[in-house]
């Protein structure tokens, strides 16, 4: 990385940063599906920590006992131990209880002789999770969801997970370091939970490995791969592509509305016949409990033909469409880590958000904001974003030159983290 590689990141420069012993809580990379967003920052993490290792820096993780141990896929980090927990998701809301006290438990020990064995200090790393009361080690916590206190009517429901949140806002607030991807997440966090503005880092996320443009040399192959998974979706040409959670964070109501409104205005006069109308959209992820929700709900407006379905893909298969995609949508209630977006832009692909938490920080020009809940607007970008080529080439044209430009990766991530880890666990060690 060049000088000017950096100052454009606004990263930090390089500094040789001490290695740190890092207790970290990797159950969210059994467990995916649950929490997609926190697996892919842990794997691009702890991928990025162990491809280039530090003396000294050494790892004990917490693992859940009932499912395989992801963190074996990482063979140059240096693991001093993995402590199984309990499955407490089985409890659901009131793991959001028990989870401080029993991470508490496991960190007992997990420090010593750090020192001894070359670290600088230690530090505890949560990734969007529950924090550990009163461990004795220094909290740094990823903060990548503010549903729970946006959208409190969803998330807030019960006594339990209204004491559990509270619990958790207080952690957070107690936090050595909370790491956020955006400045309008860290704004929302001084604002929702009221977290010391000098405890609040920005880390910008980076796309996993995959998302970006391709090579010339792989470029018919690449092609030819998306072009197959494509047919095979039963898509033509063109498609919009959601990527996101199938939750209350998502606005499905209104895009729903939206494409009833589309559906009922009917076909431009101008605009080719043989390309669908309403826009086409390929929803990923979903699954057979979602897509069935999904179905009868479009079902009721009458636009089911215009939504396809494709099951959790690899990372490289979702990149291929993502690419392919005239562009990604992402119609949200709350949105604070914005990865769809940053994967979307990596690979030159315009987007359609709502104006919601980092959206517009981070989409900028490359594409179009709609206020949450107006299905006529949403209609109306829709609409300009599959039928207007004028507006769809300069968005386009915009995201392009944001691939071509901002080439950030997890190894800029993990060198920041790094940083802070630096900071906080030196200072508190000493």
């Amino acid at each position: 990385m060049t000088g000017n590689d950096v100052a454009r990141l606004g990263a930090p420069p390089e500094l040789a940063v001490p290695g740190m012993r890092i207790v970290l809580d990797a159950r969210p990379l059994q467990t995916p599906e649950r929490a997609p967003t926190a697996a892919a920052y842990l794997d691009g993490l702890l991928g990025a920590f162990d491809a280039h290792p530090l003396d000294g820096e050494s790892f004990a993780f917490l693992i859940g006992s009932d499912l395989d141990d992801p963190t074996e896929r990482y063979p140059h980090l240096e693991v001093v131990g993995r402590r199984q927990l309990p499955p407490t998701r089985l409890l659901r809301s009131g793991a959001m209880t028990i989870d401080p006290f029993m991470l508490r438990g496991a960190t007992v020990g997990s420090a010593w002789r750090a020192e001894r064995d070359g670290a600088a200090g230690a530090v505890y790393h949560s990734v969007g999770g529950p924090l550990p009361i009163a461990s004795g080690l220094p909290v740094v916590t990823t903060l990548l969801d503010l549903a729970p206190w946006e959208l409190p009517d969803e998330y807030q429901r019960s006594l339990a997970t209204r004491f559990g949140q509270r619990m958790r806002a207080q952690l957070l607030r107690e936090a050595a370091a909370v790491i956020v991807g955006s400045e309008a997440t860290a704004r929302a966090a001084r604002r929702l939970l009221r977290i010391r503005r000098d405890r609040l880092r920005v880390v910008r996320l980076a796309p996993r490995a995959g998302f970006g443009p391709v090579a010339p040399a792989e470029s018919a192959e690449s092609e030819r791969t998306t072009r197959e998974l494509r047919d095979r979706l039963g898509l033509g040409e063109r498609y919009l592509v959601f990527t996101g959670r199938f939750d209350a964070r998502l606005d499905l109501e209104t895009l729903l509305r939206s494409l009833a409104v589309l559906a009922t205005a009917g076909r431009p006069a101008s605009f080719d016949s043989a390309v669908a109308w309403p826009p086409r959209i390929l929803l990923v992820g979903a699954s057979p409990e979602d897509r069935a929700s999904i179905a009868r709900a479009a079902g009721r407006q009458g636009i089911g033909e215009a939504l396809a379905y494709a099951p959790a893909l690899s990372v490289d298969d979702l990149a291929g469409l993502v690419r392919g995609a005239r562009a990604a949508i992402l119609p949200m209630r709350s949105e604070a880590a914005g990865l769809p977006v940053i994967e979307a832009l990596a690979c030159g692909t315009p987007v359609v958000a709502s104006s919601v938490g980092s959206l517009p920080e981070l989409i900028g020009a490359a594409g179009v904001l709609v206020e949450p809940r107006d299905a006529d607007r949403l209609a109306v970008a829709l609409a300009t974003v599959w039928a207007d080529d004028t507006v769809h080439d300069r968005i386009a044209g915009t995201a392009r030159q944001r691939a071509d430009g901002d080439r950030r990766t997890w190894s800029d991530v993990a060198r920041e983290t790094r940083a802070i880890y630096a900071e906080v666990g030196v200072r508190r060690a000493s």
